[in-house]
């Protein structure tokens, strides 16, 4: 699976009208903590078997977002289910930590 890149028109559409579980990976191209989760978060959609979606939000980009969301820091990974907020993570987080969040949730 691959990680898609998110803005405000598809968020509205691909998030908060899904069925299903998403997981959004807000960040800033200059943060380092960022640039130090960006492979986790893309084999955590590697091993996605369909099971979730994984975006990625630039906060410089989509500052609308950012403040709807009051992402404070970054990264910020949300997930959503069924287009609710139903967990967050702030900072670098265990690769095993957020997959097993993935999959309470989706059970």
């Amino acid at each position: 699976m691959s990680v898609f890149n998110l803005d405000s028109e598809r968020f509205n559409t691909e998030i908060l009208n899904s069925d299903g579980v998403v997981l959004v990976d807000f960040f800033a191209t200059w943060c380092g903590p960022c640039k130090m989760l960006s492979p986790i978060v893309e084999e955590i959609a590697d091993e996605s078997n369909g099971s979730y979606v994984v975006y990625k939000c630039d906060i410089d980009e989509n500052e609308d977002l950012t403040l709807e969301y009051s992402i404070m820091s970054v990264p910020t990974l949300i997930i959503f289910k069924d287009g609710d907020e139903v967990e967050r993570f702030v900072g670098v987080r265990p690769k095993q930590e957020i997959l097993n969040a993935l999959r309470s949730i989706c059970d």
